[in-house]
C-alpha cells in the first residue's frame, strides 16, 4: 500500500451503537479546532510558553506515535518509506495542516506545511509570536517518525505562520545529529542571532533604541532605509514589544500588487464588487484588528492610491470595494519605503499631507556598508544558522573569506550576505568556509589601472558606485563621502 491510497473511508469508522469514533483502528474523539485553542491559551496562562509547550508537545509525541503502531498493524505497506509518509497523510486527514507535494521532514529541505492549525489558533488567541508555535504538530512528527525508524527523531518547526511566515517548515533528524541546538527550549525554531539584532554600530543602535521607544507608543512609523537592510524585520521588533503584540501582524508590499488588486488588498472587497469577486473579502487594515499593519515599499503607491490611503488614515475608517458603509480601523500602520521620500514630496511624485501622517515618527536603518563592525559577527551568526537549517556540521569563516566580506560593498545588504552565508553552508567542503566558497561578485571592486588620470579614476569610482546603488544618486553620494550637489555637477562635467 502507498501512502496516497490512504483515504478518510479507510481511516474512519464510526459505530453509532456504542457512540464511538474509530481513526485507523483507535478510538478517537472529533474536538472543535477553537476550543483546542482555548485550551493552549490557559495552558500558557497557567504555565507560560515553555510549560504549555512541553505538554502539548508530549500530548502531540504520543499521539504521533500511537498513529504510527495502528498504520504498521493495520496495513501492508509497499515500502518503509510508504509507511513514513502514511504519517503525513493521516493528519492531512485529521484535518491538522496541508503538506505541500514532494515535502517531507526527513528530506534535507523539510515538510512545506500551509493551513496548520495550530498557527491558526494560536494567532487567534494568543498573537503574533517571535517564535514557532506548532508544538503539538512537531510532537506528532516526533512520536510518529521515531515509532516507525526504532530510535529518537527529534522534528523541529524553524519557520511558522504564526511568527509572519509564509508557510510553516518542519525538519526531522535524529538527536544526536541535532548536537548543541537541543540544549536549549527556545532554540527550536529560534531566529538567527542575527536577526536579534545583535550589533555593535553605534548607528544601528540608536535605531534600536527609537525602535524600542516607539514600541511603547502607539504612532504611525515610518522606516527608511535600502532594499535588505531589514525593514520588516525593525517593524516586527516594534510590534513584538509593542500593547499589540498578541494582536496580528500583517505585511503587505505595495510595489509587488498591482493598484486594482492593491485597493482590494488593502481595504477588502464586497461580493459582486468587479468580475471574479464571488465573496465578501476582508482587508488587510481590517484583519489586522488591534495589531500592526506593514506597508513595505510605500513609495511605490500610486497617486490615487496615496489618496485614498491617507482617508482612511485621517478617518480612521475603510470603505471596502463596491460598499457603501464605513468601518473602523483599529490598526496600527508602520510604513518602509527604500526611497527618498523628502525628495519626491518635492517632486511631486508622493503626497506631502500622507508622507507627515505616516511619518510621526522616523526610524533610518543604516546600510551594512555603513556599519562594517558588523559584518563580521553578521557573517558568523547568519552562517551557523544555514548550517543548522542544512543539516551540516558548524563552520568557521576563512581569512580569504572574511578579507572578502569586509572589502565587499554590500549594495544587498543584510538580506546580501545571508545569501552569501546560505550558499557557502552548502557548498564549503569542510569546516572552514574558503574564498572560493562564496559568491563571484563578493569582494573588493577589481583594482584601477595605474595609467589612467585622476578624472578617470574619479569618473570610474563614479560610475561604480551609482551601478551598485541602482542609479541613485544620493546614496552613491553617500559612500563616495560628497554632497549630492557635488556629485551632481561631477557627473553634468562628464567625470
Amino acid at each position: 500500500m502507498r501512502a496516497e491510497d490512504l483515504d478518510i473511508d479507510t481511516l474512519l469508522l464510526a459505530d453509532a451503537e456504542v457512540g464511538a469514533l474509530r481513526f485507523a483502528g483507535h478510538r478517537a474523539v472529533i474536538v472543535d479546532a477553537v476550543a483546542l485553542g482555548t485550551l493552549r491559551r490557559e495552558l500558557m496562562t497557567a504555565l507560560g510558553p515553555a510549560g504549555a509547550r512541553a505538554l502539548l508537545g508530549r500530548f502531540g509525541q504520543v499521539q504521533g506515535w500511537r498513529a504510527a503502531e495502528a498504520m504498521r498493524g493495520r496495513f501492508e505497506w509497499d515500502s518503509e518509506l510508504a509507511i513514513r509518509d502514511a504519517g503525513g497523510r493521516a493528519a492531512i486527514l485529521q484535518g491538522m495542516l496541508r503538506l505541500l507535494p514532494g515535502t517531507g521532514p526527513m528530506t534535507p529541505e523539510g515538510a512545506t506545511v500551509g493551513d496548520s492549525y495550530e498557527a491558526e489558533q494560536h494567532l487567534l488567541h494568543c498573537g503574533q509570536s517571535e517564535e514557532p508555535v506548532c508544538w503539538t504538530l512537531a510532537g506528532f512528527a516526533s512520536g510518529y517518525l521515531s515509532c516507525v525508524e526504532q530510535r529518537e527523531i527529534v522534528v523541529i518547526e524553524d519557520r511558522c505562520v504564526a511568527r509572519g511566515d509564509a508557510t510553516c517548515r518542519f525538519m526531522a533528524r535524529p538527536r544526536e545529529a541535532w548536537g548543541d541546538s537541543l540544549e536549549s527550549p527556545s532554540r527550536e525554531g529560534a531566529r538567527a542571532p542575527a536577526e536579534a539584532w545583535e550589533t555593535q554600530s553605534p548607528a544601528m543602535l540608536r535605531a534600536l533604541e527609537l525602535a524600542r521607544r516607539a514600541a511603547a507608543v502607539d504612532s504611525n512609523v515610518l522606516v527608511l532605509g535600502e532594499s535588505g537592510a531589514g525593514k520588516d524585520r525593525l517593524a516586527r521588533f516594534i510590534h513584538a514589544r509593542s500593547s499589540r503584540a498578541r494582536a496580528p501582524f500583517l505585511a503587505l508590499h505595495c510595489g509587488a500588487i498591482a493598484e486594482p488588486l492593491l485597493e482590494s488588498e488593502l481595504f477588502g472587497h464586497a461580493r459582486g464588487a468587479f468580475t471574479g469577486a464571488t465573496r465578501d473579502r476582508v482587508g488587510m487594515l481590517e484583519a489586522a484588528g488591534r495589531g500592526t499593519l506593514f506597508l513595505d515599499e510605500v513609495g511605490e503607491m500610486s497617486p490615487a492610491m496615496q489618496v485614498k490611503l491617507l482617508r482612511a488614515l485621517q478617518q480612521r475608517e475603510l470603505r471596502r470595494v463596491g460598499e457603501n458603509h464605513a468601518r473602523p480601523i483599529h490598526a496600527r500602520v508602520i510604513a518602509a519605503t527604500h526611497r527618498d521620500l523628502a525628495a519626491a514630496v518635492e517632486t511631486g511624485s508622493f503626497r506631502r499631507d500622507l508622507y507627515y501622517r505616516l511619518r510621526v515618527i522616523e526610524l533610518r536603518l543604516p546600510s551594512l556598508a555603513a556599519r562594517r563592525e558588523d559584518i563580521l559577527p553578521l557573517a558568523r551568526a547568519l552562517l551557523a544558522d544555514a548550517c543548522g537549517r542544512a543539516g551540516r556540521d558548524k563552520m568557521s569563516l576563512g581569512t580569504a573569506a572574511e578579507e572578502r566580506l569586509l572589502h565587499h560593498a554590500w549594495p544587498g545588504n543584510v538580506r546580501e550576505l545571508e545569501n552569501a552565508m546560505e550558499r557557502a553552508a552548502a557548498l564549503a567542503a569542510g569546516p572552514v568556509v574558503a574564498a572560493s566558497d562564496l559568491p563571484d561578485d563578493i569582494g573588493p571592486p577589481p583594482p584601477q589601472s595605474r595609467g589612467g588620470s585622476l578624472q578617470q579614476l574619479e569618473r570610474a569610482a563614479i560610475a561604480a558606485a551609482l551601478e551598485r546603488h541602482g542609479g541613485h544618486q544620493q546614496r552613491a553620494a553617500a559612500e563616495l563621502g560628497i554632497s549630492p550637489s557635488t556629485l551632481y555637477r561631477r557627473l553634468r562635467r562628464g567625470g
